[in-house]
């Protein structure tokens, strides 16, 4: 999925997962796009500091 693709997504209500289900992309109430681990809360940005180099590979992110 690319950028725009995971950012819609999530606009939607869908859920966006990185790699595995542990990893949950959310949009925070300030509007950022985060990848959020389930098993100890830990986040970082969906992308660098650019805005669109990702976090992960385009092929890792999915929708459940």
């Amino acid at each position: 999925m690319t950028v725009q693709e995971i950012k819609k997504a999530v606009d939607e209500g869908k859920t966006v997962c990185w790699a595995t289900p542990a990893y949950r992309v959310i949009k925070d109430s300030i509007g950022q796009y985060l990848i959020v681990c389930l098993l100890n809360n830990n986040c970082i940005g969906l992308t660098w500091r650019d805005g669109v180099t990702l976090n992960g590979e385009q092929q890792e992110f999915f929708t459940i």
